[in-house]
């Protein structure tokens, strides 16, 4: 039995700037960071050497390739000529929530296939891998940022050239920096889950053909290249105006990334110290981000009491075989 863990990650400024329509004529860039909340997959032989048994939100029982209905899982299968196994995958958080969980399933599934077929990719390599099949197999309306950020791990400035290259840059903070940030982000599930399809298919539109939200999105990414530097220089506390402002821009830029209930958990957190926030992900629903100093995070929590609260640190493995056995494979193929 082989099993991977890939951690999902947080984005906190140039969001929207790694969809293609967008980097190729301007280029574009992020800051994110992955975090310990982690997506499993876990694959050995199956009885039946010719068939599938594959186990995720739903159970496959499929008795070829072409019958298996994820979508992922036929493409990176095809790629590496997997047949006859006994496939599970298991997730700390739901899908749906704004943490890149369908790219971290992906990263995780190349990084599984490689170790079962006795191949190895470094983990920039898988994450190129997953952009080609989600974005450029499977026309996926999203950007290059997920992919990277589950694969690579840790907290990274990640810049995105007008030819495609993607260069991932670490972002190293002194010890009690990288700790402050830590503890004064709190995340907390608003409980929805979404789609991000229909809001990225409006978001590309927009920032191809609306000047204004192309102007909006010119600005987030200069905030992830402000927030990059503030970082590096252990100012902490940029973080909170920096995802206010992001937040700002970003809810302009298509219809349903907010609504009333989103607005009104936002606006209670400010009151109640929060120096900024955002919607992880597309938009819609999922977690809430804050940054909240210590002085004030009790007071934050009393008020979204209703909602909720993630506790996470940061990840700076990336996706990684957690459990290798290869004597087991080949016992199970005798």
């Amino acid at each position: 039995m082989i099993i991977t863990r890939t951690p999902f990650r947080i984005s906190f400024a140039g969001g929207g700037s790694d969809l293609k329509n967008y980097y190729e004529k301007f280029g574009g860039s992020v800051v994110s960071v992955s975090i310990n909340k982690y997506i499993y997959l876990s694959m050995h032989p199956y009885f039946e050497p010719d068939k599938y048994l594959l186990k995720y939100s739903k159970t496959e029982h499929a008795k070829s390739l072409d019958e298996i209905r994820h979508p992922i899982i036929k493409s990176v299968f095809r790629r590496y000529g997997i047949k006859g196994v006994d496939f599970n995958s298991s997730a700390d958080i739901p899908s749906g929530t704004g943490l890149a969980s369908s790219s971290a399933f992906t990263a995780g599934l190349i990084n599984l296939c490689n170790a079962y077929t006795d191949n190895y990719k470094d983990k920039n390599q898988i994450a190129a891998e997953a952009c080609e099949i989600e974005i450029d197999e499977l026309k996926e309306p999203i950007g290059k940022q997920d992919q990277y950020a589950c694969s690579c791990g840790g907290l990274n400035f990640i810049e995105f050239y007008r030819d495609g290259v993607v260069d991932v840059e670490k972002l190293y903070l002194q010890s009690d920096v990288y700790h402050v940030l830590e503890k004064n982000l709190l995340m907390f599930y608003t409980g929805k889950t979404r789609s991000a399809g229909d809001i990225l298919i409006e978001q590309k539109k927009n920032t191809t053909d609306d000047i204004l939200k192309i102007n909006n999105l010119h600005k987030m990414v200069k905030l992830s290249k402000d927030l990059k530097n503030e970082l590096l220089k252990g100012n902490t506390n940029a973080m909170g105006e920096i995802l206010h402002t992001g937040w700002m821009y970003k809810k302009e830029l298509a219809k349903g990334i907010s609504d009333s209930d989103i607005d009104y958990w936002y606006d209670t957190a400010l009151k109640n110290g929060a120096k900024g926030g955002k919607l992880l992900g597309a938009g819609g629903g999922g977690f809430l981000l804050f940054y909240v100093e210590e002085q004030y995070r009790s007071k934050v929590r009393r008020a979204l009491k209703d909602l909720r609260e993630i506790d996470f640190k940061f990840d700076n493995k990336g996706t990684n075989i957690v459990y290798y056995n290869k004597s087991e494979l080949y016992r199970s193929e005798k």
